[in-house]
Parts: structure tokens; C-alpha cells; sequence
């Protein structure tokens, strides 16, 4: 592939990155609101809780390996036999897909309302003391409130891979904000009206259907946008009379659903874990969860969205040469881009996180029980980053089962550390194991590329991190050291310190490119040719 078709990889990614960074910032907007309207202890965890088991379902059957198997097969069968069939294999998908998830929605929200009744019953409560607990009770309660959002997203998840296929990037990733403004709105009408700390149980409710509504309002979006490119699935006896494409989707999904269902396992031992660590630990994981999904989310995963509908393409044409540059392309941006939002995340997550949580019913007991997650999950960042580019590598050529293996060694690994490092770190031992199995995860994938014969040019690539790294210490370090003098004369009453953290940043971000133009490095030269570029 030339430079100027990398260059297009890099302005497709800009373009998902752009509506990606409009539903982050939403997202530490909503951060802001949850912390100061529902604080750091048992209702924030019952609500965090109840919220990660639709999102598990999203994960998985959504943008997990349902979706990831459908760029691939899309992209052959529309090779193959053109638009018309891969609508009427989309139709049987769809439907299948459907029933599934609503089978899913009631089991789960049957289970919750029967273990809900059997915490009630004499004797359980003392017997199983954490499901007496506020959070556990309140959990429980909102499950079935939330459980219809996880049908909703799934699809969303689906369709959204479909218009992958087509170039499509921007508008569906610009439909993921709605969750955000609604839960934003929902949050601000709560802080304007002051609730009651005794009265968020029941506010809870109401933000639970505010999740349903903008799900709901988020499909019809999408597949809005499916009629109009053409791919919308064509309904009909024909179209069932084959159903040889769930043959062939299920050899490709079942590795990665394994993995994945894995990997939400094992997310959910972390916050059951948590749950022993007190009515802290989980609001601290989550909140400082989403702080970092901000930098992944702007650049690795629109990033690893555009490799694949390309690698794609290139995997079809067996052009292994093109999918060996675009990987090392994609990683040197990486390191480039997302080394310094580590750094920056380690050496100010106080600031960071005193001017998006602190205030309401967020008390600086909580602020300070993030210390440890936020220092971790920051140096992790790169790690996360670099595991969405390589693993298109192998989903573009249909090779699931690598990556399977590769997952549950991780996981096994990642749970081993949580026993180990959690009760002398908290829950800071919790994202510690985290970060040692991605990037044993990294090492694993990276090691059966090269055992392919992926001319990963190891000195190049470490080059690149090291000279991200060196260069984001030797602006940071000196900031660290300056930002106390900095929040004494740029501190406001109604603004607090964000004018000095927006100088912060503005400091950072322009020594680090600086130093990049000053040695006259490469990246600089293609992320602003890229600007310039037009495909």
C-alpha cells in the first residue's frame, strides 16, 4: 500500500476518531454528572453494576466477535455474489441474531428477580451476608430495567459492522453520543433539583429508562443508514430457504465469542472482586475505566474499526505484504499518539480526577481511593491501544482461534493477579492485573506474527515507543513539578482549576510535537499530511 492510501487509513480513522472523541467528551461529562449526583459508594455501585451486565451482552454479541466476523464475510460474499446476497444473508442473520437476544433479555432478567426474592427469604440473608448489602439489593432491582437496552445495542453493534463494509464510519459512531446526552440530561435535572441521598434509589429507575430510550432511538438510527446504503436485509422466502451463512458465521464467531465471553468474565470477577473491597472500589474502577476509554476510544479503536474493513479487503486479495505495513503503520501512531496520554494520565490523575469527580456526593475519601487505579490503568494505556490494531491482523484473514488461546491465557493470567495483587493494592491490584495480562496478551500476538513471517522490524517499532516515551517524560516531569504553581494563580471561583489544567495540556501537547519536529521524526510529518490529504 503507498503512503497516500495509509494516509486515507489515517483520515478514515481521523474522521470515526473525531465523532468517537464528541462521545468521550460526553462520556466525562456524564462522569462528572454520576459522581457528584450519585458519589462513590453503594448507589453508584449498584447503578455501575447493573450497567455492566447490558454491556457485557454489547460486547460480546454487539461489537465483540459477532461484529468482527461480519466485515470479513461481508466483504467475500459481496465479492462472490453481490449486494443482493449478502442482503438476503444479512436477513437471516438478523433474525436469528433477534430471537437470540430476546431469549437473553428475559433469562437474565427473570434470574435477577428470582435472586432478588431468594435474598428475601429467612435465613439467606445471613447466611450470604453480600446479598443483603444496598448495592447488591439495588443492583438486582435495575437489572430488569436494563436488560432490553442490551437487545438494542447488540443490534446497533451488528449494523454497524455492516456499514463498515461500506466505508461507513462516521454516522453510526456518531449515534453512540444519545446515550451520553441522555444520561447527561437525566443527571443535570437530578443535580438541579437536588434529589435526596435517600431518594437516588428510585431516581435510578428513571435514568434506567432514559438507557432503554436512547437504544431504542439508536437502531432505528442505524438502520436508517442500512436502507440508505443499501444493505438493509431482504425479507423473504428465498431469503430463509438458505441458511448455509450460519454455518459459516458460527465457524468464525464461535473462537471469538469463547474469547470474548472469556474476556466478560473476567470483567465481571474484576468487579465482583471489587465488591469485597468495599462500596468504593467499584465506582473508583469505573470512573478511572472511563477516564482512560477516552484515549483508546479516540484513536486505537477508530483506528482498528478502519484496519479491518481494509485488512479486509487485502486479506481477500492474499496481500500479506499489505497487511504487514499497515500494522506496523498503525503501531508506530499508536506509540505516538497514545505514550503521552499514558504519561500525561500517571503523572495528573489527581488534578485530572479532582476537577471531573470532586464535588456532591463525591467526597475526597473517594477521590483518593482512585490513586492507585488511575496510576496503572495510565501506564497501561499504550498496552490497550496497541492490542486494538493487532488483533485485525488475524480477524481480517479469518484466523479466530489464535487469538482465542491467546485471550484465555490472559484472562487466566489476569484473574491468578487479582488473588494476588488485590488485597495488598485494593483495588489498585485489581487494574494492575489488568495491564500485566494485556500486555501478556501483546507479547503472545505479536510472537505468532512473527512465527508467520510478519516483518515486524522489532528495532524500528522499539525506537518509535522509546523516543514517545523519552519525549513525553522530559516535557511531563517538569510540568508535574510546575502545575502547583500553575493551580495557585489560574485556580477561579466558578471554574476551579480548569484553566490551569487547560494549560497544562496545551504545554504538554505543543513540548511533545515540538520535540518531534525538533529531531525531525516521521510521525508528525504523516498525522499532519493526513490532514491535508484528500482521498
Amino acid at each position: 500500500m503507498t503512503e497516500k492510501s495509509r494516509l486515507g487509513i489515517l483520515k478514515s480513522s481521523f474522521g470515526v476518531s473525531i465523532a468517537t472523541l464528541l462521545s468521550r467528551v460526553l462520556g466525562l461529562v456524564r462522569v462528572m454528572c454520576e459522581a457528584r449526583v450519585l458519589g462513590g459508594g453503594s448507589v453508584a455501585s449498584a447503578w455501575f453494576l447493573a450497567f455492566a451486565i447490558p454491556n457485557l451482552f454489547r460486547r460480546l454479541l454487539g461489537e465483540g466477535a459477532l461484529g468482527t466476523a461480519l466485515i470479513p464475510l461481508v466483504t467475500q460474499t459481496e465479492n462472490d455474489a453481490g449486494p443482493e446476497k449478502v442482503r438476503r444473508d444479512l436477513a437471516v442473520i438478523f433474525s436469528v441474531l433477534s430471537g437470540v437476544l430476546a431469549l437473553i433479555v428475559v433469562l437474565v432478567a427473570g434470574g435477577a428477580i428470582g435472586l432478588r426474592n431468594l435474598s428475601e427469604l429467612p435465613g439467606v440473608a445471613e447466611r450470604f451476608p453480600i446479598l443483603g448489602t444496598e448495592r447488591i439489593q439495588l443492583a438486582l432491582h435495575l437489572l430488569p430495567l436494563l436488560m432490553p437496552y442490551a437487545f438494542f445495542i447488540c443490534l446497533v453493534g451488528v449494523v454497524g459492522a455492516v456499514l463498515n463494509t461500506r466505508r461507513v464510519f462516521v454516522l453510526p459512531a456518531l449515534g453512540a453520543l444519545l446515550l451520553n446526552l441522555f444520561l447527561i440530561g437525566g443527571l443535570a435535572v437530578a443535580r438541579l433539583l437536588a434529589v435526596p441521598g435517600e431518594e437516588l434509589p428510585q431516581f435510578l429507575s428513571a435514568l434506567a429508562v432514559l438507557v432503554l430510550l436512547s437504544g431504542a432511538i439508536q437502531l432505528g438510527f442505524v438502520l436508517v443508514l442500512l436502507w440508505r446504503y443499501g444493505r438493509f436485509p431482504l425479507l423473504g422466502r428465498k431469503s430463509f430457504a438458505d441458511w448455509s451463512v450460519l454455518r459459516q458465521l458460527w465457524k468464525l464467531v464461535l473462537p471469538g465469542m469463547i474469547g470474548g465471553a472469556a474476556l466478560q468474565i473476567s470483567f465481571l470477577v474484576d468487579r465482583t472482586l471489587a465488591i469485597w473491597l468495599g462500596p468504593q472500589a467499584v465506582p473508583a474502577l469505573t470512573n478511572v475505566d472511563r477516564i482512560v476509554d477516552l484515549p483508546i476510544g479516540i484513536f486505537a479503536i477508530s483506528l482498528g474499526s478502519v484496519l479491518m474493513a481494509g485488512m479486509a479487503r487485502a486479506a481477500a486479495r492474499g496481500d500479506l505484504e499489505e497487511l504487514c505495513g499497515d500494522l506496523l503503520f498503525s503501531l508506530r501512531h499508536v506509540y505516538f499518539l497514545c505514550i503521552p496520554m499514558g504519561v500525561g494520565v500517571v503523572l495528573f490523575w489527581e488534578p485530572l480526577i479532582r476537577m471531573l469527580c470532586l464535588g456532591g456526593n463525591y467526597t475526597e475519601s473517594d477521590l483518593l481511593a482512585t490513586r492507585m487505579v488511575a496510576i496503572f490503568y495510565g501506564a497501561g494505556i499504550p498496552s490497550f491501544c496497541v492490542l486494538k490494531v493487532v488483533l485485525p491482523v488475524f480477524y481480517a484473514r479469518k484466523i479466530m482461534t489464535i487469538p482465542l488461546y491467546s485471550s484465555l491465557l490472559s484472562i487466566a493470567a489476569n484473574i491468578v493477579l487479582n488473588l494476588i495483587l488485590m488485597w495488598p493494592l485494593k483495588q489498585g491490584g485489581i487494574a494492575l492485573a489488568t495491564v500485566l495480562s494485556s500486555m501478556l496478551n501483546n507479547a503472545i500476538l505479536l510472537t505468532c506474527l512473527h512465527r508467520e513471517g510478519f516483518a515486524l522490524q522489532g528495532r524500528r517499532m522499539f525506537g518509535a515507543f522509546l523516543r514517545a516515551l523519552l519525549f513525553s517524560l522530559a516535557v511531563g516531569v517538569p510540568l508535574f513539578f510546575a502545575y502547583p504553581l500553575l493551580r495557585e494563580y489560574l485556580s477561579f471561583r466558578f471554574v476551579g482549576e480548569f484553566p490551569a489544567f487547560c494549560v497544562l495540556a496545551l504545554c504538554f501537547c505543543g513540548g511533545y510535537f515540538g520535540l518531534h519536529l525538533l529531531f525531525r521524526t516521521e510521525e508528525p510529518r504523516e498525522f499532519f499530511g493526513m490532514l491535508r490529504h484528500r482521498s
